[in-house]
């Protein structure tokens, strides 16, 4: 099977997910973060990791341990949640960070699609939410389609090109999907509507690698795979063209349009469907199986092995490298290291 989602790594070393997950709650707790904070976000990072999207896993502390002690985020921020004055219910992080919010989100539309059918619940003032695959599949195993989206944060974040342009002007603006499916658990879709992820050019600065092919374009508007030209002056291009940019615009008015004001880094909507009110939780299973096996059973193209259906290769990855240990660039260990001894918490 082809994966199109790996940087081309030549060194690389493993570690142990444990001792990744001590490294990352000792380190963020030492710079100022509740235990049960450091815990969490250490937690969401190594499950990343292990599921090898590399891009939002532990190489993200580096990043995480700057934005703490140069006020992007506030150590001590926790989320608290509240309906406005209209009935809205929305999860301010307080500065800090968006992995506790989102779960703290995420929670609370379950809850409310298991009472009424259907919820929205919207999470803002917090800083990088990880990998949102994570809350779409939460909600999926309870049994609802999940639809998590963030945008509004263009004014700080001009990443990506809109279509025909050459300039970033939008960021990001990821989607994730989530619904309950067959026998292996369920279908996740988590993307950005850029052609790679930011997380990506960050992976690929850690581990020092070029980016994927006609992803990245430079100041002059001419494509490029050095991480460096994206930083000075450059852009990523939006995925499948003006599909992409369609939807990073559709998530840039739900989230400052919509929502309101930006603060920290973007504002996000949480959508969950309880799937009982339509199918009992037995029929829905035997007819999304009947689907994906269908799928599966489809003659691969060339230079593949199988059809997949999204989100179980990520499982099938994370029960592997929990196993065998996590490869990491070894550049991106050495960050992690001097990052370590700088604050007396050891790799």
């Amino acid at each position: 099977m082809k994966n199109t989602s790996k940087l081309e790594i030549d060194d690389s070393r493993t570690l142990a997910a444990d001792r990744l997950h001590r490294f990352g709650a000792d380190l963020l707790q030492a710079v100022g973060c509740a235990r049960h904070v450091a815990e969490i976000v250490a937690t969401h990072l190594v499950d990343a990791s292990v599921m090898g999207v590399d891009s939002h896993g532990v190489m993200r502390l580096p990043q995480y341990v700057k934005q703490l002690t140069t006020g992007y985020m506030t150590p001590s921020g926790e989320p608290t949640l509240a309906q406005n004055e209209h009935g809205a219910w929305i999860v301010d992080g307080h500065d800090g960070f968006g992995i506790p919010a989102m779960q703290v989100g995420i929670e609370k539309a379950l809850e409310l699609a298991k009472d009424t059918g259907i919820s929205a619940v919207a999470v803002v003032d917090c800083g990088h939410t990880g990998r949102i695959g994570e809350f779409a599949e939460t909600g999926a195993d309870a049994g609802c389609l999940t639809i998590v989206v963030g945008g509004g944060g263009r004014k700080a974040w001009r990443q990506v090109a809109p279509f025909g342009g050459a300039k970033g002007m939008l960021p990001t603006n990821p989607y994730a999907f989530g619904i309950p499916g067959g026998e292996q658990g369920a279908v996740v879709l988590d993307f950005a509507t850029s052609k790679i992820a930011g997380g990506w050019i960050y992976a690929a600065e850690s581990a020092g690698v070029q980016l994927p092919p006609d992803a990245v374009i430079d100041a002059a508007g001419n494509p490029t795979r050095n991480p460096a030209d994206y930083r000075n002056g450059g852009a990523i291009l939006p995925m499948a063209g003006p599909k992409g940019y369609g939807l990073a615009l559709l998530a840039e008015l739900i989230g400052a349009a919509m929502i309101g004001p930006i603060t920290t880094e973007m504002n996000w909507l949480i959508v969950c469907i309880d799937t009982a009110r339509y199918q009992s939780g037995s029929v829905y299973h035997a007819a999304a199986e009947d689907i994906l096996h269908e799928l599966r059973t489809c003659p691969p193209a060339a230079g593949f092995s199988k059809v997949e259906i999204p989100g179980e290769r990520e499982r099938e990855t994370a029960q592997r490298l929990r196993r065998d240990g996590i490869p990491l660039a070894a550049q991106t260990v050495d960050q992690l290291r001097a990052l370590g001894q700088r604050y007396n918490v050891h790799l």
